[in-house]
């Protein structure tokens, strides 16, 4: 080839392109007539640097953490590093049938086994099913945990308690797996009101589930007592792990007294999720409930690792084959490069961040509940919302300015509720030009209050309508 384009050079002969020898095949031969097109799609004529730039402005004009800070709270939305990508993309990882046989799979097994006693590590717990696909799915599947444990010991329990703070699936789970609600209230501090704990806790209760640290960001600091209280009436404690950023290294599940712990391993692992997915929402038991989690497990026999399906006491296969792999292969390069100090300092990077915004904000909003803030915290704009300016606007003006909006209107028990999580990811640079610009905005509620009434104004699209999207969706565009 290059005495070829040497000869170009001299003008002696142009480059030729080997012809390549494909055969004329007649896809009549394999597909009913009648599904085939008489003529070709009447399709644009397209140059490679128009497809380029079209889908390149298409992702310059949607947010994302690669573009800038996304403080979503409650979401763990941390920066992807691009290695977890290429490794996801490795050929011998994304080109696998789920189908193969477990000889040729060995190493894929081999990184699920893995990664389960990385995660056993973590908690403290006994044993990991890689299976749920996302936090909610790990939710059900802990509730059928715990029902097939009731079940087998017959007894007979109809409740599960879930503090008013938590996140809109817990409830939604306990329903779903067959059992019924019973909220408990908040004390004056943000933490689980224990003497309406107290008075919720029978015989009847099967089991609590607990956001730790909770969803105002608060470390539940009467978690021994709160233990204690479910197991002395044979419940199990489920802790939903979508704070779990915030104990990583630090502090374990199972020291605490949980039975049951799922790890959204799209979020506090990296890949945080977007438009739905994809996920996955690993669960984790203690030793008293192995015998519960979905089947197939992946054992290790004679440095083998196997699909065992024997487990006659299992729930089940609640996702196919190995869960949403893609994912699993980025959150084991996630832990591997950061290891044991990494992640811890991951932890305390992520608490510091949120601090140090919170003390910097308290100085131009309410902050209702202050007192042990860990990787979150809510701000109440109830202040600005008496001059006519709600927390919705104020996040829609955060737009114009390049940011995300932080969770609003959650949790429910603060009025004008904005829940912000920095992460780990950001620097002191970007949080000091987020609290600039949150004082900017707060200087416009006196003084220019109907330009953040209209916000956002450089958007690709200006606000919405959002009664008339929730009464009149137009699901088709």
């Amino acid at each position: 080839m290059a005495l070829m384009i040497e000869q170009s050079r001299r003008g002696r002969i142009g480059i030729s392109i080997p012809k390549l020898d494909v055969p004329d095949i007649s896809l009549s031969q394999y597909i009913d007539g009648k599904f085939l097109r008489e003529n070709n799609p009447n399709l644009p004529e397209l140059s490679e640097p128009q497809v380029v730039r079209h889908f390149t402005n298409l992702s310059t004009k949607n947010h994302h953490i690669d573009k800038n800070f996304y403080p979503l709270g409650s979401c763990t939305m941390k920066y992807n590093p691009k290695i977890n990508d290429a490794m996801a993309m490795l050929p011998n990882f994304s080109g696998i049938h789920p189908r193969q046989g477990t000889k040729t799979v060995q190493g894929a097994l081999r990184l699920i086994y893995e990664l389960e006693q990385m995660l056993i590590k973590i908690t403290g717990m006994s044993r990991v099913t890689l299976q749920p696909s996302a936090g909610s799915q790990g939710e059900f599947v802990g509730l059928l945990i715990m029902q097939k444990y009731h079940k087998s010991k017959n007894n007979d329990k109809k409740y599960v308690i879930i503090p008013e703070t938590a996140h809109g699936t817990n409830p939604a789970s306990v329903i779903l797996a067959g059992y019924k609600v019973r909220k408990v209230g908040t004390d004056f501090k943000g933490r689980v009101d224990m003497d309406d704990l107290k008075s919720k806790v029978d015989h009847e209760v099967a089991g609590m589930m607990l956001t730790q640290p909770n969803t105002l960001g608060l470390f539940e600091h009467d978690i021994s007592e709160i233990t204690s209280l479910i197991h002395s009436v044979d419940g199990l404690m489920y802790m939903d792990g979508a704070n779990l950023n915030a104990l990583v290294g630090l502090v374990y599940p199972s020291e605490m007294g949980f039975d049951i712990a799922h790890i959204n391993l799209h979020k506090t692992f990296s890949t945080p999720h977007g438009g739905g997915g994809p996920g996955s929402g690993p669960i984790a038991v203690v030793d008293k409930l192995t015998p519960f989690l979905p089947i197939p497990m992946i054992n290790k026999v004679n440095d083998v690792y196997e699909l065992d399906y024997g487990n006659n006491d299992s729930i089940g296969s609640i996702h196919s084959f190995f869960g949403n792999f893609g994912i699993l292969v980025r959150a084991f390069t996630y832990i591997s490069l950061l290891g044991e100090s990494g992640v811890k300092d991951m932890t305390r990077k992520a608490i510091l961040n949120a601090n140090y915004l919170k003390v910097r904000l308290m100085e131009e909003f309410d902050v209702p509940y202050s007192d042990g803030s860990m990787h979150e915290f809510v701000i109440s704009a109830k202040k600005q919302k008496e001059k006519g300016v709600k927390a919705l606007d104020i996040a829609k003006a955060l737009l114009d300015y390049g940011f995300h909006s932080p969770t609003v209107y959650f949790p429910i028990n603060v009025p004008e509720a904005m829940m912000i999580e920095p992460t780990e990811s950001e620097t002191k640079e970007t949080l000091d030009r987020f609290i600039e610009t949150m004082y900017e905005i707060n200087q416009k509620v006196s003084s220019n209050p109907d330009k953040l009434l209209s916000a956002p104004l450089n958007t690709p699209v200006r606000r919405l309508d959002e009664t008339k999207a929730n009464r009149d969706p137009n699901v088709r565009w």
